[in-house]
Formats: C-alpha cells, structure tokens, sequence
C-alpha cells in the first residue's frame, strides 16, 4: 500500500512540474511576440568583430526577459526604426569613433554586411553632430532585403592622396550590385578633393592631359539597379561626385552638389550604360558638366535642376577613338543655368559612330552664359585632331523655350556638325537669348546642320538648312534605336 502510494505521489509531482513548464513557455513566447523586430544575426558576427546592433526594449514589458536556455553568445538584434526598419548605427552598435580622425572604414563597412545579410528592411545610420573618416571601400550586394545608408552626420575622405593605395584611387565610395538600396540623408559627404586638384598632372597645372592621373570619383554606382540617392550636401569630390554606371532604375532628389569653379573634371552626376533615370530638384556649382549623359545611356529626365557655375548639362563626349556610342530619348526641363561655359550641350569626337537622338530641351533659364545652346561634333581637347569620315548622327534635338542671357564671348546658339554625317531635324521655338551686356545680339553659327524653327526666334537662325541631306535619306543604319 506505502508503495502505491508512493508511486501516486511520484506521478503527481512529474505532471505538476509538465504542466508548469508549458505555462512558462506559453508566457514567454507572448514576451516575444510583442517586440517590434527581432533578427537573429549571430552567423554575421565572428568573435574577432565589435558587438553586434542594439535590441530595442519590448515596448510592454518592464521586467527584462528570461535568459536565453542556450549558453552560447546570440548577437542582439538591431533596434527598430519607427517605420519598422532595423537601425545599425555606426558609433553604439559598431564602434565607429565619429570623431573625423580615426578610420571608421571597418565600422561602416561592417555595418552595411550586417544589414545586407539581413531580411527586410535596414537602415545604417551616421547620426548627426558626428564625422566619419572613411577609407575607399565598396559596398557590395546583392542584399537579402533593401538596405538604406542614412547619413545624418559628415562622411569625410582622406585628404592627401599619397595616402590611398596605389591601386584604388579610381574610387572612394563603391556600391556594387546594390539593388533596392538607399542613400539619403541631411548630412554632408566631403570628397576633400582639393590636394587632387593641385596634382601638377592636372591640365590646368600644366600636366599631360593624356597622361595618368587617376583621382576618384566620389560616389560610384555600378551594376546596381532600383537606386534612390535623396537629400545630401556632396562637395568638394577629387573627380565626378556621382557616377553611375550599367545601372537601372536611377531617382536622384534634392541633393546639393558643389565643389570651386576651376576644380578640374568635378562633374556633379555622370550616367553612362545606365537607363530608366530622374534627377530631379538638385542644384549643382562645379568646376565641370553639371550633368553628362555618356554613352549607353537610355530614357533619363531631369527636371528642375540648377547648375552654374561649371559647363552647363552636356551630352557626351561621345565617340572617342572610333568608338560607337548611343543616346536616346532624354528630356531636359524646368531647368536654371548661370554662369557657365556652356548651357545644353551635345558633344561628340570626330571619327565615332553611333546615334544621339530623340533629345529635348524645354523650359531651361540661361544666366550670362557662354554657348546656351551648342552641338559640338568637332569636340578636341587639343588642336591636333582631324576630319574623320565618319561621325556620330545626331538627329531629332528639340529646344523649346529656352530663354535668358548669353555671354558675348561665345554666340548664343552654336550648331556645329560633321562634314561627314550631318545634323538633321533639328527644331526650335520660343527660343529668346539676349546679351548679357551691350546691345548687339550676335548671330548663331551654322554647319552642316538641317532642320527648322517653328516660333520666331531671337536671334533669328536663318542658317538652318531645310529637308533631310541625301546621304542620310535612309537613317537607319545610323540610328542605334
């Protein structure tokens, strides 16, 4: 009977302890399903790296949750953002200095592998009131969610280029095959272009213009597709500020772009091979093309963009060394131009091949500018080039509404093409430029250039010749669309 009775006991006490032990995990898997986002990111962080992002507290609970039952070390999660994102941010969770001395490459770096590696969507933040001395590095993809670089704070560049390695001054801030991510921000990115300026190989130093002179660009974009650069301050970039490069999907709103006047090759946005782009609302004061469309380049609209001073938004160069080059369908509007060498342009080389076409030009305010409206298929960067007999075709360029004033160095409209293949369907109206100073308006310069203007103009271009030239009667073969 004490047996039994034992026995009793026995199997009372195990199902007490089986039924406490289901309530325990009932109440704490309610713990976790009450925090905003939780991910688990222990494979992305080797013993040897910083401490993982933060966790942010569960919003409900003021008793801090069970420990874990594993004893082996979990990287905490990163912290919410209020849109449901994970924040990485560089100083708490990865142990960047922000100080603009000390080399926070590995931190941001880190950082942007962790957020990669991860699902949904992250956010790795440079908080503001902070610098950031970073290194040239490439931010590579693809990425498992879409990842935004948030720079709230001041990204900075080595300033003295004897301190970049010898094989990676072409670049400073590479995203590669980062599709769906972000750059946004209100802070500043300083290229502290100044010393690369100075190098006694640059042109205006009397160097070589054929010779090496790598500087980097300051932000590439290379085989990355569904991009979205938003809001920055970008300044002072050893070479062009923005590259992208056989890219798809490209929206770039409200940055501010600037570097000197006479910064050498300071190009604001440069896209070639890429297509599918808006830019949009940016102003742009440098010592190059605000912006310049190179080749491969495919369906691009910029709107209400201003430039000035630098070399006005340029097509080309295009068709240097024989090569074939092709441009379509790009719509310039709304658009402000100051002080600049140049307002619209296209420029080719002699002795490419290829097409420009299906271009318009609309709504654009010139400020004392030099060359407001120029096609340039002579482009030379010496006095050493030749006639070629062959050229890249530039047909259907509409300038509508382009309006203000001219530097009297230049004239107002220039239209010089190739002996080779002729401008055709070139049209103009409501085209109204007046000198900048003095009275007499200049006339425009014609060559070889075919089309008409179906408003009057001033001054008037009588000079453009009517019809389609015989030997490019059937354009096909010269288009590339």
């Amino acid at each position: 009977m004490e047996v039994v009775t034992a026995r009793t006991a026995i199997a009372l006490l195990l199902a007490l302890l089986v039924a406490t032990s289901v309530l325990c995990d009932g109440v704490h898997g309610r713990h976790h399903h009450h925090h905003t986002k939780r991910t688990n990111h222990s494979s992305a962080w080797p013993s040897s790296r910083a401490p993982g992002p933060r966790r942010a507290p569960s919003p409900r609970h003021a008793s801090p949750p069970a420990p874990p039952a594993s004893p082996m070390p979990v990287a905490p999660a990163p912290a919410p953002a209020d849109d449901g994102s994970d924040v990485y941010d560089l100083i708490k969770d990865f142990g960047a200095a922000g100080d603009g001395v000390t080399d926070d490459t590995d931190a941001i770096k880190t950082a942007w592998d962790t957020a990669c590696q991860a699902d949904g969507e992250g956010v790795v933040v440079a908080a503001a009131g902070h610098s950031f001395l970073v290194h040239t590095t490439t931010f590579t993809g693809p990425c498992q969610g879409s990842v935004t670089l948030q720079i709230d704070g001041t990204i900075v560049a080595p300033s003295d280029p004897t301190t970049w390695p010898a094989n990676s001054k072409r670049n400073w801030l590479v995203f590669y095959k980062a599709d769906g991510m972000s750059l946004t921000g209100a802070g500043l990115i300083d290229g502290k272009g100044q010393k690369w300026w100075d190098l006694p190989c640059k042109p205006h130093k009397g160097g070589n213009t054929h010779g090496p002179c790598d500087s980097p660009v300051a932000l590439r974009f290379f085989e990355s597709n569904n991009v979205t650069v938003q809001g920055l301050k970008v300044q002072n970039s050893p070479e062009f500020h923005f590259r992208f490069d056989s890219c798809r999907g490209v929206h770039v709103n409200g940055l501010s772009i600037s570097s000197p006047a006479l910064s050498p090759n300071t190009d604001g946005i440069h896209v070639e091979n890429t297509q599918d782009v808006l830019i949009a609302n940016t102003v742009v004061s440098n010592g190059d093309d605000c912006v310049s469309i190179g080749a491969g380049t495919l369906n691009v609209h910029i709107e209400n963009v201003t430039c000035g001073p630098g070399h006005g938004i340029s097509i080309g160069s295009l068709g240097k060394q024989g090569s074939r080059a092709c441009v379509s369908n790009i719509m310039v509007r709304n658009a402000v131009i100051r002080h600049s060498d140049n307002g619209v342009r296209i420029k080719t080389w002699q002795g490419g091949s290829g097409s420009v076409s299906a271009v318009t030009f609309e709504n654009v305010r010139m400020d004392a500018v030099r060359n407001p409206i120029i096609i340039d298929q002579y482009y030379c960067l010496t006095k050493s080039c030749e006639n070629a007999t062959t050229a890249v075709y530039v047909s259907d360029i509409t300038y509508a509404g382009i309006r203000g004033t001219y530097d009297v160095r230049g004239p107002p409209i220039h239209f010089g093409c190739s002996d080779a293949v002729p401008c055709t369907n070139i049209t103009l109206s409501g085209v109204e430029l007046l000198p900048a100073s003095g009275d007499t308006v200049d006339n425009p310069f014609c060559w070889n250039v075919y089309g008409n203007a179906t408003t009057p103009t001033v001054p008037p271009v009588a000079c453009l010749m009517g019809g389609v030239p015989r030997n490019v009667e059937d354009s096909s073969s010269l288009k590339c669309y």
